[in-house]
């Protein structure tokens, strides 16, 4: 989680003509709070290339997701083949992360050929990112490494490897995902796809988080392939307009991209930011896959029990099809038109609010 968490301390919304929301003093106190405590904070810098926010999910939840040989490894502790493919002998220098959810577990020069024709490795790259239990099963007695973020089954730790642990970290290879650094980087980029009203006011905020390298102001969602602007504005196509964030996890994560999200648009106002009415501003998370479904989850529930808002929060979490893009002159809106009146109205001062409670967490350091 790339950097540690800051204290979130929401200051009072102003109220907006359009695009906007406001909230009252004891609001917004609790949604700092709250946020804090909904996320689970790193306490070790290895984390720094995976998300270590607790995955939880149901067996059925894993079976859907999981292809059938990882599913029956990872969750019925099923083992696979010795000597699977070439990953147990490879020498090439890259991170191994869990298959099942993304976890960096080791480095490739923590790793040794063993004879046994599974991946060993001597050492864990960081010392949480694994948990043990005793397995007995089978008339023996073993010792069960787990994933310390999904729980997924692993393999097994031994007392006969080399120097200087004298560890063996037995790893199906199944239950390993493995990049090489030179790709590694790229591989790592990771898309989200969110709407919280105009996406000029959207796009402006990400653009600068820290960590965030592109945002793509466009539409997803309703029953119209590649719908123009002026379609979606007619409220007819179902489209939502939206952003898509890329983003660097080695410098920021999911939990802070919602962290902004839940922060700087008002989440309770059904298909509405200000004066900006329709399904089109809806306030919507478009998801990929299982895990992202129960973040989002996960952290609305947490808030509408500690009351963070005055209203329930209606967002709606709805899965991901297809994102198009928008025209060209939607795209950096308000850097490249920071003069006109909406801008200045409307889009500046969610900007600018961003700015001071994400302060340390700005690309542009001289922002406040």
């Amino acid at each position: 989680m790339k950097t540690c968490y800051y204290l979130l301390t929401l200051c009072l919304l102003i109220t907006l003509a359009a695009c906007g929301q406001s909230h009252s003093e004891k609001a917004t106190n609790n949604t700092a709070k709250t946020m804090e405590n909904a996320i689970q904070k790193p306490e070790n810098p290895y984390y720094s290339n995976t998300d270590t926010h607790k995955l939880v999910l149901t067996d059925a939840e894993w079976k859907k997701v999981l292809p059938p040989d990882l599913y029956e490894v990872a969750r019925h502790a099923d083992t696979e083949r010795a000597f699977t493919g070439s990953l147990w002998k490879s020498e090439t220098k890259g991170t191994y992360y869990c298959a099942a959810c993304g976890n960096k577990l080791f480095r490739s020069n923590q790793k040794f050929v063993s004879s046994c024709g599974w991946p060993s490795f001597f050492e864990q790259d960081n010392p949480k990112s694994i948990w043990f239990r005793s397995d007995n099963s089978f008339g023996m007695q073993r010792v069960e490494a787990l994933c310390s973020r999904c729980d997924s089954h692993l393999g097994h730790l031994f007392d006969d490897g080399p120097e200087p642990t004298g560890k063996r970290y037995c790893m199906n290879a199944v239950s390993l995902d493995f990049l090489p650094d030179a790709a590694e980087k790229a591989a790592q980029l990771k898309t989200v796809v969110l709407g919280g009203g105009c996406f000029w006011c959207v796009e402006a905020i990400y653009q600068n988080l820290k960590g965030v390298e592109k945002v793509v102001s466009g539409y997803a969602g309703g029953s119209v392939n590649n719908p123009s602007y002026e379609e979606v504005c007619t409220g007819k196509t179902g489209a939502a307009e939206v952003v898509e964030i890329t983003y660097n996890p080695n410098e920021t994560n999911l939990d802070e991209i919602y962290q902004v999200f839940f922060t700087v648009h008002d989440p309770t106002t059904l298909n509405r930011q200000g004066a900006d009415v329709g399904t089109q501003y809806r306030s919507v998370i478009f998801y990929k896959d299982a895990a992202e479904k129960k973040a989002a989850e996960s952290l609305i529930h947490t808030l509408n029990e500690e009351k963070v808002y005055p209203s329930k929060i209606v967002t709606t979490l709805e899965p991901l099809n297809e994102f198009w893009a928008a025209e060209k002159y939607h795209q950096n809106y308000y850097a490249n038109n920071a003069d006109k009146p909406y801008c200045q109205m409307v889009v500046r001062p969610k900007v600018e609010k961003f700015e001071k409670i994400f302060k340390a967490r700005l690309k542009n350091k001289s922002a406040h």
